[in-house]
């Protein structure tokens, strides 16, 4: 496997994203991922490195900068705004796109986009912008969106999955979502697992001790499962 960072500027900022390769020539599907709400950790390059272990292309886009987590009233500020109007992150995430895109053998007519916490918010908001993507997953997602109006742009299938006990994907969220969807007539399904709660991929959470975070292995896995069926339907496997 061939992993390296990426150096690049997005509104003004230095960002580092992470490219995983599989070992030897590729060519054909690859993926592009978007890291948790507070910034790029190793859990995202972990994730990328499991797809390359597949045989996709990964790339891990930052969108908040120097290829690092943040304080939590930094990142939080950020993603807030990001709610109500999302050309920010669209435009990061289209980076980022464009990034892998430009990377060797990589097929543009198979381009999946998967995002954790907020990243899943990222990839759903990309997807609205009307770009090539033929999947879009979202692990424990943020499922609110400032543009509602633009999913009818969406032109891959959708798949979110959700712990019904996660704080930041309410029921209230959850049918918002369904309705935004259905009325764009977008290929969606969200999965809900019962009694999970949020970043239920990351091992390390809830070790903060906040309400309502916490790692569930046997979601984390099946959730996985679930995102390379979706592949299967939709790009292929390599």
């Amino acid at each position: 496997m061939q992993t390296r960072k990426i150096e690049y500027q997005a509104d003004g900022e230095a960002m580092v994203g992470y490219m995983a390769r599989p070992a030897g020539d590729v060519s054909g599907p690859a993926v592009l991922i978007a890291h948790e709400g507070y910034g790029m950790t190793e859990h995202a390059h972990h994730r990328a490195r499991m797809l390359a272990d597949l045989g996709y292309v990964a790339y891990v886009f930052d969108y908040h900068g120097g290829g690092r987590n943040h304080p939590a009233e930094v990142a939080g500020a950020r993603l807030n705004t990001w709610r109500t109007d999302p050309g920010g992150i669209r435009r990061r995430a289209q980076m980022g796109l464009e990034i892998l895109l430009a990377e060797p053998d990589v097929d543009a007519g198979r381009i999946a986009a998967i995002g954790y916490c907020f990243g899943g918010a990222a990839v759903a908001e990309l997807a609205r912008t009307g770009a090539d993507v033929k999947a879009v997953v979202g692990f424990h997602p943020s499922l609110r969106t400032g543009r509602p109006e633009d999913s009818v742009k969406i032109r891959g299938k959708v798949l979110m999955l959700v712990g019904s006990d996660d704080p930041y994907a309410t029921v209230e969220d959850r049918l918002a979502f369904e309705d935004d969807m259905t009325a764009a007539r977008v290929d969606w399904r969200l999965v809900l697992y019962g009694g999970v709660q949020h970043s239920f991929t990351s091992p390390e959470a809830g070790a903060s001790g906040s309400p309502g975070i916490a790692y569930h292995g046997p979601t984390d896995r099946h959730s996985w499962r679930e995102m390379l069926d979706l592949f299967g339907e939709t790009i292929g496997t390599p």
